[in-house]
């Protein structure tokens, strides 16, 4: 083992349930779960604050193609 970390991709903040448009030009971006807008995309915000990838993703569900 080489001692690095797998790469993890990061959440699409456009295919979480959480994941909302604010329509303020200052803050467009909003999430639910962690209540707060930003002018960037959700996850990139948490990944910049904590080093970490958002924990709180949840896909939205699929569409069934019957």
């Amino acid at each position: 083992m080489n001692g690095r970390q797998p790469r993890q991709t990061k959440p699409n903040c456009n295919k979480c349930i959480h994941f909302y448009i604010t329509y303020e030009s200052k803050h467009p971006y909003g999430c639910k779960s962690m209540n707060f807008k930003s002018f960037k995309l959700p996850s990139e915000v948490v990944f910049a604050s904590s080093g970490m990838n958002c924990q709180l993703f949840s896909p939205k569900a699929q569409p069934d193609n019957d």
